[in-house]
């Protein structure tokens, strides 16, 4: 079952970034509410889907995610959507580590991370000059 959740979460990210780079309803000036609410929608998106992926590697029994503090007892899920956060807005604190291939997982969340904000504002400004 879970091998059939994984397609469609990675569909949905996909779908999300896409929406950057064609052209949407979305009108106005050049920093509105809707351009904010937005983005923040992509954000969430991405946060969402990627930290499914990590509950998902969990759930079939593969180990892509490792707590440094084994003190602090977390749950894997809040593990999963904490760790896909700080990697999509930095490159993480180093209290939760990918291992295997988890390593490739967070390198394109970084990778996204990285390149998201500077899509969003190409793709506003060449709507803008439209």
């Amino acid at each position: 079952m879970y091998y059939f959740l994984l397609p469609i979460v990675i569909f949905c990210i996909f779908m999300s970034l896409r929406t950057l780079f064609l052209p949407n309803t979305v009108k106005g000036k050049l920093v509105s509410i809707d351009n904010f609410l937005y983005l923040g929608n992509v954000y969430l998106t991405v946060i969402l889907g990627y930290g499914l992926i990590y509950a998902i590697f969990y759930l079939m029994g593969m180990t892509i995610l490792v707590e440094v503090n084994k003190n602090h007892l977390h749950n894997m899920f809040e593990t999963s959507f904490y760790f896909s956060a700080m990697m999509l807005f930095s490159v993480g604190n180093g209290d939760v580590i990918p291992v295997g291939i988890g390593r490739f997982i967070a390198v394109t969340e970084a990778l996204i991370g990285y390149t998201l904000p500077a899509a969003f504002v190409a793709n506003v400004v060449f709507r803008r000059k439209k």
